[in-house]
């Protein structure tokens, strides 16, 4: 495929992930788009982070996010409509935080603060990923890498964005162009059920559940991940 033909595709990772959570599909995509994963610290909310982004994005693109990501491609959507060329939401929920909740992220950024981002991590990894990524020793490392590599504050700016999130049901009605739902099986945090919810929702929009991935599919199940985004790059 020419250069020219290549769609610009940004992808925004999760809370406490950096690039790195989207290693294999920028490796493995490149023939079909032109992919920049987006630094995602530094905002205290969703709106100021997504007008950044568009303020630095492509005319026009096609977006995916995973989790904080997924509720930022949202955003991004609602400012902009018109510069989504299309948009796939991995691992993430549409509806604002409840207050317990945002209860529970302010007690996590206490903790943070208190004993470091690693525990943090370490601590969060049984909720997020299949309980076999758990053994996997360069699996783990590479999540406490991702974590170390945000640091606390990065971590709080992260928190802060999410919990500013709002309801996106109606953002989610107006999707029209090619939109790809994406879960992992096992995902804990953000089920397949609330997924089913979302495509349902999303007027034309396919659905995927990775066999045997969490919540970081793009991580636990890459491979698989990847081969679903070509399909959606290629519609």
């Amino acid at each position: 495929m020419a250069m020219s033909d290549r769609v610009p595709l940004i992808l925004i990772p999760g809370l406490l992930c950096t690039a790195r959570l989207w290693n294999h599909q920028v490796e493995n995509l490149g023939d079909i788009a032109i992919p920049q994963v987006i630094d995602h610290r530094g905002h205290s909310t969703v709106a100021d982070l997504a007008t950044r982004i568009l303020a630095e994005a492509p005319e026009r693109f096609a977006l995916a996010g995973l989790s904080m990501g997924g509720y930022t491609a949202m955003e991004i959507f609602r400012q902009a409509p018109e510069r989504i060329d299309r948009i796939a939401l991995l691992d993430t929920a549409y509806l604002a935080d409840r207050p317990e909740q945002s209860e529970g992220r302010r007690t996590a950024m206490k903790r943070a603060r208190e004993v470091g981002i690693e525990e943090v991590m370490r601590n969060l990894l049984p909720g997020w990923v299949a309980k076999e990524k758990l053994a996997d020793e360069a699996f783990v490392s590479e999540a406490v890498q991702m974590a170390l590599d945000t640091g606390v504050q990065g971590f709080i700016d992260q928190q802060k964005v999410i919990m500013s999130r709002p309801d996106s049901t109606q953002t989610l009605k107006a999707i029209t162009c090619s939109a790809l739902v994406l879960v992992g099986e096992l995902d804990q945090l953000t089920p397949v059920e609330v997924h089913e919810e979302m495509a349902r929702i999303i007027p034309q929009a396919d659905l995927a559940v990775i066999e045997g991935a969490g919540h970081l599919s793009t991580m636990e199940k890459p491979e698989a991940v990847t081969e679903r985004l070509r399909q959606w790059l290629s519609k």
